[in-house]
């Protein structure tokens, strides 16, 4: 008898064991279940708490293990210059997203947040990251794979640092070059940033060849981040240039100038898009239901999520926060999915909450937002795969990757003028090989300030301590020859110049770096002493004047003094490119993607305006060949 029992007891226990298994079954964790299956398995389990809590971005300083278990947060950010500490590595960075993704692990479902991060010129809030030039001097190049390239690069060395969400591209049409973002615009013409929107394959991965229209897709594994195409949308068409401001055009010309490179992002798959804080016409942005859900998501067919901008729905009221209710339920009522918050979460929780439960906003939407941000989760294989390694921190600033941001610098030059008058023999290249030579300029020897903006802090650095990268005086002492003496003086007077008896000189001048609303500019000056240092240097000896800038600036005062002139954009760490086109290593190939102005007054002026009368034409530029060793 006892025996028996022993068997029935067994045999009890192997069927308590078999039905334990197949309740274990979960089919939104199988990937061999179709995404929608996945997704709507998922949803029916979700309570409200649960939806509303994946609907909500936060900052890291306040996403605690215990915030996002309580919360159930979707998706954390690091805000411009928001590190693990100073000069962190990679492996620091793994250890902050992983243990932030642990706790959601732990959650009741175990859906993984999503980690974003302003990657838009590399990755740039990182310490030893490639940093590429930014986007203006890359619409120069109106090279499509080279910025394919950079997105690949930019996606491995995210991925380096366990991330797997850059804010990126922006596909802003810069119209004024008064907007403090104009640098993070690749041209005034929608069809030079139509091209460029090859970035997104490149961070993305290839969309498969027969996948709808509209669904995001970023290739599984550990090589690839998903994208956002921002800030939708008119960004660049703000009155004066003036940031987050009133974009006055018809619907024609919004769909005509800012809206076609959204298309191409769309149909490369792009995983989310961020939306503008600007307006259209009067109307906010984060607001607009017409072109979000009407234009966007309908029309367009696009099926990945919607994201806000930094506190995005706050700024729907003048000022802002001052109806937050009210913004909370305009945001979500337009079609916005993922809110970035960032700081005060609890109360748009309870904001959203309160006006789900009494149909203020319908469950529908509600639902519509989860669908999308679990679809990129899924697609990207974010559940299969939601904790980093170190297998990717090799990437981080490789010499691969600083090669191809030097070849982008190159590139991305334009030679504006070259030899003092037009009958003149061209003043470039220049001899390697002099007796001494003079580097000057408050931009020579000034990483921080060649890298711009969006550089390790939001707003950038001056200095050579931010990172580690080249300056062009250091790549001017690379590249001449040993015998030739290098003289550094940043702001010399005329006299030290004249008495010096130099060959030539190299005036590396510019803009301090800025962002956003901080680079608004209604007179687009070179910094001092840019102009005097110009005036002392090329007064007294044959010159070449390289201008550091966001866009362009005031250069026509000076013109007739400079022998030859570079502009050379924000190029980022890799210094050496500049050099290598000064002393014909390389030729100059660059031609403008964006109209110089003889003078502010004369702006907004774009190519084909009829008012159009510019210092350097749209598509100017002065090639050269490479010089005979």
């Amino acid at each position: 008898m006892g025996r028996l029992s022993r068997s029935v007891l067994g045999f009890l226990l192997l069927c308590c064991l078999i039905v334990a298994g197949e309740a274990e079954y979960l089919k939104y964790k199988d990937p061999k279940m179709p995404v929608g299956a996945r997704i709507k398995d998922l949803m029916k389990r979700m309570t409200l708490e649960e939806k509303i809590g994946q609907m909500v971005q936060i900052e890291r300083t306040v996403a605690t293990p215990d915030v996002m278990k309580q919360y159930f947060i979707g998706s954390v950010l690091s805000g411009g210059g928001s590190v693990p500490g100073p000069k962190a590595s990679a492996e620091a960075w793994v250890n902050l997203v992983n243990g932030i993704q642990k706790a959601s692990l732990s959650t009741r479902l175990g859906i993984p947040m999503i980690y974003g991060i302003d990657a838009v010129h590399g990755h740039n809030n990182v310490y030893n990251a490639t940093i590429f030039p930014h986007n203006v001097g890359l619409g120069v190049t109106r090279d499509p794979q080279l910025v394919k390239k950079i997105g690949e690069a930019t996606a491995l060395e995210v991925r380096a640092t366990g991330i797997p969400y850059a804010f990126a591209p922006c596909i802003a049409v810069c119209r004024d070059p008064r907007w403090g973002r104009c640098y993070e615009s690749y041209s005034e013409d929608h069809r030079i940033v139509q091209l460029m929107t090859e970035i997104i394959p490149g961070l993305q991965g290839e969309l498969p060849a027969n996948s709808k229209k509209g669904v995001p897709f970023v290739a599984p594994g550990n090589t690839k981040v998903a994208a956002c195409a921002k800030h939708f949308v008119g960004d660049g068409g703000t009155t004066k240039g003036i940031d987050e401001n009133n974009t006055v055009i018809s619907m024609n010309g919004l769909l005509n100038i800012h809206m076609p490179a959204y298309y191409n992002a769309i149909s490369k798959g792009v995983a989310t898009v961020m939306v503008s804080y600007s307006s259209w016409n009067g109307k906010r942005m984060h607001s607009n239901q017409d072109l979000v859900t009407g234009f966007l998501k309908n029309k367009m067919k696009f099926r990945g999520f919607v994201i806000s901008d930094w506190q995005g729905i706050d700024r729907v009221t003048s000022p802002p926060h001052a109806n937050y209710s009210s913004s909370v339920q305009s945001g979500v009522d337009a079609g916005i999915d993922m809110i970035m918050v960032p700081f005060n979460f609890t109360e748009f929780i309870d904001d959203l909450t309160y006006q789900v439960k009494n149909n203020i906003i319908p469950m529908s939407r509600i639902n519509d937002a989860v669908q999308r941000f679990l679809r990129v989760k899924f697609v990207m294989g974010l559940f299969e795969k939601p904790l980093a390694d170190l297998s990717m921190a090799h990437h981080l600033g490789s010499q691969e990757h600083r090669e191809l941001a030097r070849e982008a610098v190159r590139k991305s030059l334009v030679l504006l003028k070259n030899g003092k008058y037009t009958t003149a023999k061209p003043f470039l290249p220049l001899p390697k090989k002099a007796p001494k030579i003079l580097v000057a300029g408050s931009h020579a020897d000034n990483l921080g300030y060649q890298c711009g903006g969006w550089t390790i802090t939001w707003q950038g650095l001056g200095g050579n301590d931010l990172t580690t990268g080249t300056t062009i005086l250091n790549a001017v002492k690379n590249t001449v020859d040993p015998t030739t003496q290098v003289v550094y003086n940043e702001n010399p007077d005329a006299n030290f110049v004249s008495s010096n008896k130099f060959s030539y000189a190299i005036v590396v001048v510019g803009e301090p770096p800025y962002a956003e609303m901080y680079g608004d500019s209604s007179n687009l000056t070179i910094s001092e002493p840019g102009p005097s240092t110009i005036n002392n240097v090329c007064g007294a000896v044959k010159c070449v004047v390289v201008v550091i800038s966001g866009r362009p600036v005031v250069i026509q005062p000076y013109l007739e003094k400079i022998d030859a002139l570079v502009a050379a954009w924000l190029p980022g760490t890799e210094g050496q490119g500049v050099a290598d086109n000064l002393f014909g290593d390389y030729g100059f190939t660059g031609n403008l993607a964006r109209t110089w102005f003889k003078t502010v007054d004369q702006l907004p002026m774009n190519v084909g305006d009829p008012h159009y009368d510019p210092l350097f034409p749209f598509g100017f530029g002065i090639t050269t060949k490479p010089a005979k060793n």
